[in-house]
């Protein structure tokens, strides 16, 4: 049998609004010149467009493929928890082991969005009911293609999912805290709204420097 990869990514982790994203891509390890071929490379390299594109061909040419969505509420959730390894990273390692366990393959390429990139490994091998091989780095989707193929998946549907929110409530720029065209958004709806709207993270330090907010952030 054909030794099966997986590679995970994630999108929006550090985004104040919209929904985090982790996908995860499964082919056989030896054929990944075939993803090099589709254009595949690290999605911050890529423009909206390609990245659209080249989303469509890793779909349609790669063994499977996961997606898993997690909402704002959800983040807010883990961070605010008060447990310290049962944060944010520790939510990300919970959703990769996931799509690993579902895509069941030989050995899972994932970029580490731990410091400690073993430590990161350990944490999702230890969520998974069967063995796998774990290969945790820091800038894995620059080094691995399926890793990058992920990426790209992930990206992608983050970006969906803001452009869904943009429909509804106007442009509020990327959703990241250093977009200023985001900031002016959050500091116009709050003065004229009670609370923020379910697609903010509340627990986000950026909204403690927002006049009038009531939102309660974390330190």
């Amino acid at each position: 049998m054909k030794a099966l990869a997986v590679g995970v990514d994630d999108a929006g982790r550090g985004s104040i609004i919209g929904p985090l994203v982790i996908a995860g891509v499964l082919h056989p390890e030896d054929r990944m010149d075939e993803l090099r071929e589709l254009g595949v490379r690290d999605s911050k390299k890529l423009t909206p467009a390609r990245r659209r594109k080249i989303a469509e061909l890793v779909k349609a040419g790669v063994s499977a493929y996961h997606i898993v969505e997690i909402p704002p509420y959800q983040v807010d959730e883990r961070v605010s928890c008060g447990v310290k390894f049962r944060k944010l990273n520790f939510l990300e390692a919970e959703a990769m082991a996931k799509i690993i366990a579902k895509l069941k393959p030989h050995v899972a390429y994932v970029d580490s969005c731990d410091v400690k990139a073993e430590s990161f490994a350990c944490q999702i091998a230890d969520l998974i009911p069967f063995k796998v091989k774990i290969v945790s780095e820091h800038g894995a989707d620059a080094k691995y293609p399926i890793v990058a193929a992920a990426s790209i998946l992930a990206k992608v549907r983050r970006d969906q999912a803001i452009e869904k929110l943009k429909d509804r409530f106007g442009d509020f720029g990327s959703g990241y805290p250093a977009d200023p065209k985001t900031r002016r958004f959050l500091e116009e709806w709050i003065k004229t709204h009670s609370e923020y709207p379910d697609f903010v993270r509340k627990t986000w330090k950026t909204l403690k420097h927002i006049p009038n907010s009531r939102s309660k952030t974390i330190e």
